[in-house]
């Protein structure tokens, strides 16, 4: 059959997506981009906060308005907001034939079959979806980068999030499950390997090993870039630093999500930390590791945050000075420990304190991108420019896929997947624009 899949939300739940794109690749389905031609829908949805859920239900119903106007036979919608709404999705958006939760990837072949012939079908299990498996993943990323997960779940207990009731506790892949699809990525041709769990620095604690020695081993593949994101904060070791500071294959960038720096607000929120630990923190990184480039996140409008506490926070991206920051408006969650507490915040004062932390960033961010106008950077060339097929888009090693900015340059014979020196020529907060000075060009 032709089946149509939408992916939301985050890597983690990308790289669930591929899972299920090889599973229905191997049953012999034709897999269309074009959701008016699919007669089999897929929706893999997140659940997290209130922005992607309701962008999960626009997209729901977005595509069962395709079984009356398209060639749609059957809506299968899957994912973190079918595990944690099933009954309510279930009851209120009838044009869905079948529901799957988080662990139930290798059913979709089978429930496809039971669509199709007029069934509408409801699948939770009881077990968690085994990761160790060697699957045969889909790339949607291109074939120059590839994110691979190396654990699923989380036992953080943060005040705000719901994903240990969504994916349940963590629990770490093997190391030679990892391996074997981190060769298998490689051999694909992958040059930047991007390494994600929800807790990446927790890894291996529930198996008798850790990330640093996962990296090790990794390293042994010969990534051109192997890039570590979503690591906690309490869990920064000299050890994992100093390996990124040697091994040349893992790139120097730390994804830090700090949450807030306000030592009132961060207890609420059941994390560690406060504005002087962080600060130390920061400035460790910088010392065990010359030239990082750190990221991190912060949420506004928390339960309880003061107009003082804000000013902390704003205070502190001042002294940090980091490279790249996303801003989040607290979003209230049903059944996470926060939803009960005293002190919600008003979505004005939410919104006010929203845009004055990102202004603040902008002019930190781009006064640290100005700093790298002329200088030489390597870049990762990803795809042409949607607004001149003259330009190439691509990232240095300072840039995460799909959160941090972009990397702008005159295409020539460049093609997707080439490695290529760019000396900057122009910044701003988010993108650089440079010339390109020497590449390696797939032939």
């Amino acid at each position: 059959m032709k089946i149509g899949v939408a992916s939301l939300g985050c890597a983690k739940n990308l790289v669930d997506t591929e899972i299920v794109l090889g599973f229905l690749a191997d049953a012999g389905h034709e897999l269309v981009s074009d959701p008016r031609q699919a007669e089999i829908i897929i929706v893999n949805t997140c659940g997290f906060i209130t922005e992607a859920k309701e962008e999960s239900i626009e997209a729901i119903l977005d595509m069962a308005a395709l079984k009356e106007q398209g060639s749609c036979r059957g809506l299968i919608v899957m994912g973190c907001l079918s595990q944690r709404y099933a009954q309510e999705l279930w009851e209120e958006i009838p044009e869905i034939d079948a529901l799957l939760g988080t662990n139930e990837l290798d059913l979709v072949p089978q429930v496809i079959e039971r669509v199709a012939a007029g069934e509408r079908v409801r699948e939770r299990r009881s077990h968690y979806f085994d990761y160790n498996q060697p699957y045969a993943r889909m790339a949607t990323t291109g074939s120059h980068m590839a994110y691979l997960k190396i654990a699923e779940g989380c036992s953080h207990r943060c005040a705000f999030c719901v994903i240990p009731q969504i994916r349940g506790p963590y629990r770490s892949r093997t190391v030679e499950s990892i391996l074997s699809e981190g060769k298998l990525l490689r051999e694909a041709g992958v040059k930047e390997l991007a390494v994600i769990a929800q807790d990446t620095t927790a890894y291996g604690r529930d198996i008798g090993t850790n990330i640093v020695e996962l990296l090790q081993e990794l390293a042994r593949l010969e990534f051109p870039w192997i890039r570590l994101l979503y690591a906690y904060p309490s869990s920064i070791s000299a050890e994992l630093l100093d390996l990124m500071a040697h091994e040349p294959s893992l790139v120097k960038y730390v994804d830090l999500p700090l949450q807030h720096v306000s030592a009132n607000v961060l207890r609420r929120m059941k994390r560690p930390g406060s504005y002087t630990s962080s600060l130390d923190l920061i400035n460790k990184i910088r010392d065990h590791v010359p030239g990082v480039v750190i990221r991190s996140s912060f949420i506004v409008g928390f339960p309880g945050e003061t107009e003082a506490d804000f000013q902390e926070l704003l205070k502190f991206l001042e002294a940090a000075r980091l490279n790249h920051v996303g801003i989040f408006k607290y979003s209230r969650e049903e059944n996470s420990a926060a939803y009960a507490y005293e002190g919600q915040v008003p979505e004005s004062v939410k919104e006010r304190r929203y845009h004055e932390a990102m202004a603040l960033q902008q002019r930190i961010s781009t006064a640290l991108n100005e700093q790298l106008v002329g200088r030489e950077l390597q870049v990762l060339m990803e795809y042409p420019s949607e607004e001149s097929e003259l330009v190439m888009v691509g990232r240095h090693r300072g840039q995460a896929p799909e959160v941090d900015g972009v990397v702008y340059v005159g295409r020539g014979h460049l093609q997707p997947g080439d490695l290529a020196t760019v000396r900057i020529t122009q910044a701003q907060a988010y993108d650089l624009a440079g010339e390109v000075v020497e590449s390696n060009e797939s032939p």
